[in-house]
């Protein structure tokens, strides 16, 4: 018996692109407000990002048996390799201060903001994957800087973002959401604007 149609098209993930992030403003179930967020701005260029899920499940005994199953899902660890992030961007991100008249980023003590963070990667048939992470923090990993010589040797920055599921529980699936991802091979959503606002599971738009 032949495999069905979508089975037979074997296709891997290959390339990733457009890191941005918008803050969020309100992330609450009160009417007029709900899940908003500021403008979308670009992060820095993108080489990796790799997501963590933290999950489990855990059997519960009763009669001397394991009568069920139990399922936890945790945050997402989403890992980022880019390119050297701009001071401005690094104090947006962490809610430091960037001195605008210096161009100097103050390393300081700060509440870390929520932000939620987009993407797009590609699959190897040539179509494309649109992503928004709903809410996290952003936290900068470490940085090397190395002297120059006589190859090509250069380093960029890592950057984690810790995702968590919004507050706001969205009118299309009456839930909560960490994420949303579209797969533009399909041609069933409205992806033109994606990127222009944080796309959500109400706003993203079926094609007529």
């Amino acid at each position: 018996m032949p495999l069905p149609e979508k089975l037979q098209k074997i296709v891997e993930y290959r390339g990733v692109e457009g890191l941005v992030a918008a803050k969020i403003l309100t992330d609450n179930n009160e009417t007029g407000e709900g899940y908003t967020t500021g403008d979308v701005f670009a992060i820095a260029g993108v080489a990796e990002i790799t997501k963590a899920v933290e999950q489990g499940s855990e059997a519960h005994y009763y009669d001397n048996i394991p009568a069920i199953v139990i399922d936890s899902v945790g945050a997402d660890t989403i890992t980022i390799n880019a390119s050297a992030i701009p001071l401005d961007v690094q104090a947006e991100l962490t809610g430091q201060t960037y001195l605008t008249a210096k161009g100097a980023l103050v390393e300081e003590e700060a509440t870390k903001p929520y932000f939620a963070v987009g993407y797009k990667t590609q699959k190897t048939d040539g179509s494309d994957v649109y992503v928004w992470r709903f809410k996290g923090k952003f936290s900068l990993g470490d940085l090397t800087n190395t002297t120059k010589d006589n190859g090509t040797g250069a380093n960029g920055q890592s950057l984690t973002y810790t995702g968590i599921n919004t507050t706001h529980k969205f009118t299309a699936t009456g839930k909560g959401a960490k994420g949303l991802v579209v797969d533009d091979g399909l041609g069933l959503a409205v992806v033109s604007t994606f990127f222009d606002t944080v796309t959500t599971p109400d706003t993203l738009q079926a094609k007529p």
